[in-house]
């Protein structure tokens, strides 16, 4: 029987509970998107294919997706927004029971959930269900090219350009039968806020290699034929507007087994709610920064002497960072926290909160001078003091920086956010909105330990209860700041990089985005969706329920954000830069969502010192540029020599887990410091990048003995 880690059991967790029971009412709380009070069904979906007001559905289900919800998204579930507050002028509105259905209750979920929304998700996987379907000769990960050919079997058309854009298809490999297996098709990049897109899919075949029939209600639209549903009559208009869209395209309707459209949300719906606390927080603490005391246990203030061979001091601070939950605390069965807005749209403030921020000063102070201010972000479930005594500290002595980090609150291990997580497992139904709200906190409470560090840490340094000074300015260059940050803080170091106004280059390692492929494509899958389809009972309600989950996840992590990293910024944000590096094989975080969060930020591909062998691989999308180059972002990969990564939706799971071995690397640390103190990209590695046994970096052996070994091993790689 599998174990699985608790912080694998803290993630399902987190899921299932945000997922399985969404009853709390419209997302309302989010500025420029309050509730239409109660839209039907209608929208004009098409751009004007169809009259303002034209009821698209007679029922809750669309018939032509072959499970009720699908397909997903839809703009046949974009209604036109009495309200005016919807920047787009829609929201989205399922039925009352167009929704999957809690197996123990029969409780649809709530539509209500979903108001808040003016689209749907720049990362939205489009998804049907089509019985008896295989994906043979669909486009994979590795025929990115071929999928904007418009011979393709399946089309994503951005309708406004009139362009194809590369994706990929997945055949749900998690579902317990294969009746219960959707298609899903995969933007290889993060969709156009606000444009309106058009799926299509033919020539999908069976397992004897004969094509998989059309449903009978997308039949009657694309023939012209009479059927019983009223909800195919009602979107003749509509189709039409999409026939011709695929003509134009090079597309045929003849051979199409099934075709429908959705609309991505506005930009200002997803970044809003994260950018005006932002700003309010920023505004409040001003250029010092919030105010802070040494943390102390039982009187003492917890400051540590040379807690290892790198780090000279640690000191915990306690910062008061303004809140804007309506409360930080939680203890189960309170009402969940959320975001507190007025009617303006601007958050509100509710007295601050107690942020610990970790502080580590290296034993380099002593002989080196200035030190910068380094971020660091920790992984999943995670907290602040994740390597402080290992990457982190090495990183710090051996390149002269100062560390800060903080949990990030809603998604750290001791912060309230797992104990949510299990209560919304047992059936509480606001988890899903409060902890998103708690992760805006959490990002904002990061922006603001970097302001106090650069702020009055770095003008007046601090001082322990006798006056004597335990971190002197003169040790502080506040002129350098960065950020650096693996798995998820690699992952929610986009949304971090996307938004600061104080860092402006970064390193990102282990990232990707959208959550909803990083975790279908995680080691840990089986157990989000075992619990999910033990909740739901079906395997196309849990992939609808990523979907619809997506939708939240927008609005913190980088698939709402890292479009706007370098150009386009958000209001009052300068421009940035990020480094990315990935590890071939990652059982974790899979390098298919490093690539779509790298083509975003449009990073250059680096080539390596050798020119038999310049990359490991190409990567589609990704213009490959030999260092040394300078302000521009950046992706390295690191050979690992471990099996391909399957081309559908699970993990690469043979050999040594090479999840968090590249950041110890010598290379790895020695290049993020060139980066993060100049912008400019250079080589280190001997060759490609590799702990592949033939000139490998330095560490490699280590790392492997670190995280590859367990007591006992007979592996001769571990003696």
């Amino acid at each position: 029987m599998r174990t699985f880690s608790p912080r694998a059991l803290g993630v399902a967790a987190i899921f299932l509970g945000a997922a399985a029971f969404p009853a709390c009412g419209a997302d309302d709380r989010k500025p420029t998107e309050k509730p239409s009070g109660g839209a039907d069904a209608s929208t004009d979906s098409g751009g004007g294919a169809c009259p303002a007001g034209t009821k698209l559905l007679a029922t809750d289900c669309d018939p032509i997706g072959g499970y009720c919800g699908l397909p997903f998204p839809s703009n046949v579930y974009l209604s036109d927004d009495p309200s005016g507050k919807h920047p787009s002028g829609k929201v989205v509105t399922f039925g009352a029971t167009t929704l999957p259905a809690v197996l123990s209750t029969g409780a649809h979920v709530d539509p209500a959930l979903f108001s808040g929304f003016d689209g749907f998700s720049p990362a939205s996987a489009a998804m049907v269900y089509l019985p008896g379907a295989t994906a043979d000769g669909l486009p994979t990960t590795d025929t990115l090219a071929a999928s904007v050919d418009p011979s393709t079997p399946t089309i994503l058309l951005d309708v406004e350009k009139g362009t194809l854009v590369p994706h990929f298809v997945d055949l749900d490999q998690h579902a317990a039968t294969d009746d219960q297996r959707a298609l899903m098709l995969h933007p290889a990049v993060l969709l156009r806020n606000g444009a309106r897109y058009v799926v299509a899919f033919r020539g999908v075949k069976d397992a004897s290699g004969n094509p998989v029939p059309p449903p009978d209600a997308f039949r009657a639209l694309r023939d012209g034929e009479d059927y019983p549903d009223a909800s195919v009559d009602a979107r003749r208009c509509l189709y039409a507007d999409i026939f011709a869209r695929l003509a134009a395209a090079g597309v045929k309707k003849d051979d199409l087994q099934v075709a429908w459209d959705f609309s991505v949300g506005s930009k200002e719906s997803i970044t809003n709610p994260l950018v005006r606390v932002r700003d309010a927080a920023l505004a409040t603490v001003g250029a010092d920064g919030p105010e802070y005391t040494i943390k102390e246990d039982q009187g003492v203030q917890q400051i540590t002497e040379n807690p290892n061979p790198y780090i000279m001091r640690r000191i915990v601070l306690t910062m008061k960072a303004p809140l804007y939950l309506t409360t930080a605390a939680y203890t189960p069965g309170d009402p969940v926290p959320h975001l507190q807005w007025d009617d303006a749209g601007q958050p509100v403030q509710n007295g601050t909160m107690d942020v610990d921020v970790l502080v580590q000063i290296p034993n380099s102070v002593k002989t080196a001078g200035k030190h910068g201010l380094l971020q660091n972000g920790h992984g999943l479930f995670g907290s602040k003091s994740e390597g402080q005594n290992g990457y982190a500290a090495t990183m710090c002595d051996g390149y002269h920086w100062i560390e800060l980090a903080t949990d990030l609150f809603g998604f750290a291990s001791d912060s309230g956010d797992p104990l949510m997580a299990v209560e919304g497992l047992q059936g509480r139904a606001e988890v899903l909105p409060g902890l998103i709200d708690r992760q805006i906190q959490g990002h904002v409470n990061q922006l603001l330990a970097m302001r106090l560090m650069m702020g009055k840490v770095a003008r007046d340094g601090i001082a322990d209860a006798a006056g004597t000074v335990v971190l002197d300015p003169a040790w502080v260059d506040a002129s350098v700041r960065a950020y650096r940050g693996d798995s998820q803080g690699g992952i929610m170091g986009g949304t971090y990089m996307a938004v600061s106004t104080d860092v402006t280059r970064g390193l990102l390692g282990e990232p990707g985005t959208p959550y909803s492929v990083l975790l279908n494509r995680s080691t840990d899958a089986d157990l989000y969706n075992q619990f999910l389809e033990g909740a739901f009972g079906d395997g196309r309600a849990v992939q609808m329920l990523w979907g619809l989950i997506q939708l939240f996840w927008d609005r913190s992590e980088p698939s709402g954000f890292v479009p706007f990293l370098t150009e386009n910024t958000l209001p009052n944000t300068p421009s940035h830069h990020v480094l990315m590096h990935d590890a071939l094989g990652d059982h974790q975080v899979t390098t298919v969502g490093a690539h779509i969060m790298a083509r975003a930020v449009g990073a250059k591909l680096v080539e390596s010192n050798d020119a038999a062998k310049p990359v490991i691989r190409e990567v589609f999308g990704l213009d490959r540029k030999a260092p040394p180059f300078s302000g521009e972002s950046a992706l390295v990969e690191y050979d690992f020599a471990l099996p391909a990564e399957p081309l559908t939706n699970l993990p690469q799971a043979g050999g040594c887990d090479p999840h968090d071995r590249v950041r110890v690397l010598g290379p790895s640390q020695s290049q993020a410091d060139v980066f993060l103190r100049t912008g400019e990209v250079e080589w280190k590695c001997d060759g490609v990048c590799n702990c592949d046994g033939a000139n490998e970096e330095q560490n490699c052996a280590q790392s492997y003995k670190d995280q590859c070994c367990d007591a006992g091993s007979t592996d001769p790689k571990c003696q």
